[in-house]
């Protein structure tokens, strides 16, 4: 993978398609500039993750824009100002800081995921693992915070973060989303957004970085809620599965299941977040890549709001790295939300029918308590506000006395029938998440090749920069005008680019290596019968079409018909 990644990041330089961030004055590690060739595949896999996310699922997901600034308050009732952390280490000689946990991975060859840094301390003193720079002793294993702060104003009070993350915009304003969408469940509320992470040691190229664009969905539904998710979408899908139970007895390999025993089996424990597996399946394959799948994290492993947890992993070069998270986060952020903030983030649930139940009350005795004074009055005020009416049921059974008197004398409890039209829920949440720079580096890597010393980047279709090159064979002016009638007589339809510029050979080699899937050439035979050729990215494969049937051969072409059977094949010169 090294060697690949190497390859990668060298094309990537040398065709704009990502470079590292202030070159000029020696990069900043974990800041990547996005060429123009690389925001245009970068666009076009925002493109189709709102299409499988937002657009395929319109009738219950809606799309919004929250800003990147977060204040401090909306982070600690989160938990990020307290557990936003990862592990780090210092050499004691050269003090470079190392993330403690990789460490200890790449040296050690051991599983750290969900240690202590006690544990991880422990580690590198039974290993002896000194520091890679210079070979000195390693400090303790303390947290870091990867929070980016700053203020808000010209007051040094009001302070706040760039966001980590997007689902806290989300959570936030999930009302009022709520209240304009119909006052329905379930929603989902999808965002894009920049997002900022202060990480110990950015690496791998997009793989790891200091500020990433993450596309998410914080799927909101009532868990006691009869509507089920459109599975039938997704009955045909297979996926790969490690259970948490297979990793606990040391097993590695993942089992392939289809998507129905996935659901009946409560392998995934709640059916929308199968849904939305499903989901995430048909949007990595679209990527072109085939080889993935899911583990689930141990209890030790998923963040303590989580009641499961699944990581999307894909498989290149026999390297394992995460595209996406998936996580069931129960009711944890919007109650967190409405502890902190005062506000009421529950929903209120109509029954269809209204329901006759049975309610205790509390009674209180208001004029028998005030004559005992002002000392008793507050007493049995502060156990009515601090106790349920069961606990206070218990007390009046138990003969308990306040000051000295039994409080059955001032409190009495009584049962009566209410007609209740409905119930407050607070929903529970469901969130897929990607990182669009990780999805772009995954699908570069899945789509580069090699052939006869040349490089090819076999993206799909979709994905490509441009789907069409037009080229004149030379640089005559009859051909060149013929070029720029075919370019003009397409470009409404097709993302093309026109170059005349160098030898044919090298410029078939500069749309490979940028992933055009297919190029037209204009020749001398054009200006006598009318005809030009198209070439294949990927085979290198010419065929000889009439110009009057470009436009149909095109599209047939971009719907996926057999590219040899659609023209007179021509002999291949390269």
């Amino acid at each position: 993978m090294a060697d690949l990644q190497t390859k990668v990041i060298e094309l990537a330089r040398r065709r704009g398609i990502f470079w590292p961030s202030y070159e000029i004055y020696g990069g900043v590690a974990g800041l990547y500039d996005i060429g123009p060739i690389g925001v245009r595949i970068k666009n076009k896999i925002v493109d189709l993750w709102r299409k499988h996310f937002i657009k395929d699922n319109s009738d219950f997901v809606v799309e919004i824009d929250t800003p990147a600034l977060t204040p401090y308050k909306v982070l600690e009732a989160s938990g990020h100002v307290d557990n936003f952390t990862d592990p780090v280490v210092e050499c004691n000689s050269c003090h470079n800081v190392y993330r403690a946990d990789h460490l200890v991975e790449e040296i050690a060859k051991v599983t750290t995921e969900g240690l202590p840094p006690s544990e991880l301390d422990k580690i590198i003193r039974e290993k002896g693992i000194k520091c890679p720079k210079c070979g000195g002793e390693l400090g303790e294993v303390r947290l870091f915070n990867l929070l980016f702060e700053t203020r808000i104003g010209p007051y040094s009070t009001n302070k706040a973060f760039l966001r980590p993350e997007t689902a806290q915009g989300m959570f936030t304003s999930f009302k009022r989303v709520y209240e304009a969408f119909r006052q329905k469940l379930p929603i989902g509320i999808a965002q894009i957004g920049k997002v900022g992470r202060n990480e110990i040691s950015p690496r791998q190229g997009l793989i790891r970085m200091r500020e990433f664009t993450i596309m998410e969905v914080e799927f909101f539904f009532d868990p006691n809620s009869d509507v089920e998710p459109p599975l039938d979408r997704l009955y045909d899908l297979e996926i790969n599965i490690l259970r948490g139970d297979d990793k606990a007895r040391g097993e590695e390999k993942y089992t392939k299941y289809k998507f129905s025993e996935i659901v009946n089996e409560k392998i995934v424990i709640n059916k929308w977040m199968a849904y939305w597996m499903g989901i995430a399946s048909n949007f990595v394959n679209s990527l072109g890549i085939s080889s993935f799948y899911f583990e689930e994290k141990l209890p030790h492993e998923r963040a303590h709001y989580s009641k499961q947890t699944f990581d999307q992993i894909v498989v290149i070069d026999n390297v394992k790295v995460e595209i996406s998270g998936h996580a069931y986060r129960s009711d944890y952020d919007l109650s967190r939300h409405s502890a902190y903030s005062g506000q009421d983030l529950s929903i209120f649930k109509k029954f269809d029918t209204p329901k006759i139940v049975k309610k205790k009350t509390l009674i209180l005795n208001k004029d028998l308590v005030t004559k005992e004074g002002r000392d008793f009055s507050k007493t049995i005020m502060e156990i009515i506000n601090t106790k349920t009416v069961e606990e206070i049921e218990r007390m009046i059974l138990n003969k308990e006395k306040v000051l000295g008197k039994d409080i059955d004398m001032y409190v009495k409890i009584v049962e009566r029938e209410e007609k209740i039209s409905g119930e407050r829920v607070i929903p529970h949440v469901i969130e897929p998440s990607f990182g669009v720079e990780r999805c772009l580096y995954l699908t570069l890597l899945n789509s580069y090749m090699e052939k006869d010393g040349r490089i090819i980047l076999s993206l799909p279709k979709r994905l490509s920069p441009y789907d069409i090159a037009i080229f004149p064979l030379l640089e005559k002016d009859e051909l060149i005008k013929k070029a720029r009638e075919i370019y003009d007589s397409l470009k409404e339809r097709y993302d093309i680019i026109f170059d005349d510029s160098g030898s044919i050979g090298k410029r078939y080699a500069r749309v490979d290596e940028i992933g055009v899937p297919y190029s037209i050439t204009v020749d001398p035979m054009t200006l006598t019968d009318n005809t030009v050729t198209i070439r294949d990215r990927d085979s290198w494969q010419q065929i000889r079409v009439n110009i009057t049937d470009l436009m149909n051969v095109l599209d047939r072409l971009f719907k996926g018909e057999d590219f040899n059977k659609l023209g007179k094949l021509v002999s291949n010169n390269e």
